[in-house]
């Protein structure tokens, strides 16, 4: 039996990774048997089509994620600004290698999935960051006159507009070739923009004393 979930994790893993270099679209089952050494027909025994291998690849990311951020979110040792940060950390490490083309796959060829991911991310991740944000005004660490759900929704409209290729395709090139960086730079600095602003300390109590 271990032997067993031991190929299905392989399985998993360079089905994703093929996923995520390819997009759904263009990844096939003979690409995901060649790359594990494995005919064909033997991949078929385990994973009936390149569907199922996306729903179970996507089921394992979903576990992971839940599992590191509960763990972060109950760790009483770690201050609240570290469980902020951590917290999102982890999410954009595990939802940045997930590319706008990926995601532009999904919506059009796998749309059930698609939905699936969606829902977790706003039913679970961003629940789980609303719940810590609170705990960050009981503790007198974030400003209460801020409304949570906004800091949440600001977070996610930045998060998904910025994977989102129709959504950047209407800024002028310059400005599209300007965001050529990668996902986890976008992630990254639109944590920092959010939660930091953009002004320096000095600016920053100008701005406040104005």
């Amino acid at each position: 039996m271990s032997k067993k979930l031991g190929l299905e994790g392989k399985i998993l893993d360079v089905a994703y990774k093929q996923f995520l270099q390819k997009g759904y679209r263009h990844t096939t089952m003979d690409d995901i048997a060649l790359d594990l050494g494995m005919s064909k027909k033997t991949l078929y025994k385990y994973y009936p089509g390149k569907l199922e291998l996306l729903s179970a690849s996507f089921q394992v990311l979903k576990t992971k994620l839940t599992a590191k951020v509960e763990a972060i979110l109950d760790n009483r040792h770690l201050s609240f600004p570290l469980k902020l940060k951590s917290s999102l950390t982890v999410v954009a490490t595990h939802l940045a290698p997930i590319n706008p083309e990926l995601f532009e796959d999904l919506r059009e060829y796998a749309p059930e999935i698609w939905e699936a991911l969606t829902e977790y991310i706003n039913e679970s991740a961003y629940l789980r960051f609303a719940k810590l944000i609170e705990q960050g005004i009981a503790q007198g660490l974030v400003n209460p006159r801020i409304n949570v759900c906004l800091i949440v929704m600001l977070y996610a409209a930045a998060i998904q507009a910025l994977l989102d290729p129709k959504f950047y395709s209407q800024f002028p090139e310059s400005i599209q070739k300007g965001l050529k960086i990668p996902a986890s730079d976008i992630y990254d600095q639109a944590i920092s923009i959010i939660y930091n602003g953009i002004l320096t300390e000095e600016a920053r109590n100008e701005f406040i004393n104005a």
